[in-house]
């Protein structure tokens, strides 16, 4: 009967950590990054940097909000198959 209490309470806890979940868009917007402002490699490059990683604020997310912010951007910077357009 325990097991089954502890197994439901790890299920909720997961559950309800992916719906808080913010996308990259979001993160984007919040943090006032424009992915199409640089290219691929350039986002690549600040995602190396500790140093460029804090000017951004970046540094302050978590390691999945860092990831889902890193694969927004490198999906729509200015050189990828599909970059932002301004008003969208």
């Amino acid at each position: 009967m325990r097991n089954n209490y502890i197994l439901a309470l790890l299920i909720v806890s997961i559950l309800s950590t992916a719906m808080w979940a913010k996308s990259g868009q979001q993160l984007s917007n919040e943090l006032k990054i424009d992915p199409s402002s640089k290219a691929i490699k350039q986002w690549e490059r600040i995602f190396s940097t500790e140093d460029k990683l804090k000017q951004l604020g970046i540094d302050k997310l978590s390691a999945s909000d860092k990831a889902e912010l890193k694969k927004f951007l490198i999906d729509h910077a200015a050189d990828s198959d599909k970059p932002t357009v301004a008003g969208r």
